[in-house]
């Protein structure tokens, strides 16, 4: 399946990322059977997308988006809110420990480099969160912390 990497993403809390796979393919479910909005968005810090991913004939991560931004645990949180373009997003307490996907494209040096205890908390695999208000984000627009009454 081609990946498109459009201008403009629609987020919807109940839809996920308009045109996204997770509300048929997400990898985490709840009892009941429905996707876990804790994983409806992934944010790739840009540091890692250089340092690992952006090489000619790799395959993009699948990530939602890449930003410059500082993920560790101690800047955002768990429950800590983001703007993202009109939209908001909650950070996840789900870590993203890189899948079996990302091991066999990126290797395995790079799986361990995410998992180690002391890199850990800086979330070098990148945020997970869920949409808490819908909105547009555009690729020119920035990720900025919210204050958790915002909403």
């Amino acid at each position: 399946r081609a990946r498109a990497h459009p201008d403009t993403l629609s987020l919807c809390p109940d839809r996920g990322v308009i045109g996204d796979r997770w509300a048929e393919h997400a990898w985490l479910r709840l009892p009941d059977g429905r996707p876990d909005p804790r994983i409806q968005v992934c944010i790739l810090p840009t540091q890692v997308w250089d340092t690992v991913c952006n090489r000619p004939n790799m395959p993009h991560p699948g990530d939602t988006i890449i930003a410059d931004l500082d993920m560790s645990e101690a800047n955002l949180p768990s429950g800590s809110l983001l703007q993202a373009g009109s939209a908001v997003l909650r950070v996840s307490d789900v870590f993203n420990d890189a899948c079996v996907k990302w091991r066999a494209r990126y290797g395995d040096a790079s799986y361990r480099w995410i998992n180690r205890a002391d890199h850990c908390p800086l979330r070098l695999r990148g945020l997970l969160c869920s949409i808490e208000r819908p909105g547009q984000i555009q690729r020119s627009d920035f990720l900025s912390p919210l204050d958790t009454t915002s909403l």
